[in-house]
């Protein structure tokens, strides 16, 4: 039985949260996310073009980091190396909620066995609305292509 997801959230930074609403925008997911404060990322502001986006009281990416973990079914956090920042924060967030994870560690798994296990555990965890987060484009210019590669195998 395929996964249920119908909503890609994410925080709207660049790399792999933008990849993910992208992927979603393309293939005509729902989609939505909290932002901080002024639509703030690291290229500036957050484009318009992404309407589904809440934006929050708070300037601080961790409250928007939060919010995504806690407003979701399960966040899928997108990696080519180790956890660190708002990646790393994200992944205490989701375990200080008790909120289901999962790391695609793409430094060490194929595409393919990436998808496949998302798949599985997306489908195991009963997944409708998907946070997924990861690098920024600054920290590594090929999550952009990595995240969504990998939600184009997933979703097929």
């Amino acid at each position: 039985m395929p996964s249920k997801v119908t909503t890609i959230i994410s925080g709207g930074q660049t790399g792999a949260d933008r990849a993910a609403l992208d992927w979603a925008i393309d293939h005509h997911f729902h989609y939505g996310g909290f932002i901080p404060l002024g639509r703030w990322a690291e290229d500036g502001k957050i484009p318009d073009k992404y309407k589904g986006l809440i934006e929050l009281d708070s300037a601080d990416p961790a409250e928007r980091t939060e919010r995504n973990v806690i407003e979701s079914d399960a966040t899928l956090i997108v990696t080519n190396g180790k956890l660190t920042g708002g990646t790393l924060l994200t992944w205490k967030v989701a375990g200080k909620h008790r909120r289901p994870v999962l790391v695609a560690e793409l430094y060490r798994f194929s595409l393919e066995n990436a998808a496949d296990k998302a798949r599985e555990w997306l489908r195991l965890a009963d997944v409708s609305t998907l946070n997924v987060a990861g690098a920024r484009a600054s920290k590594d210019p090929a999550i952009y292509e990595a995240t969504y590669s990998l939600l184009s195998n997933i979703f097929g």
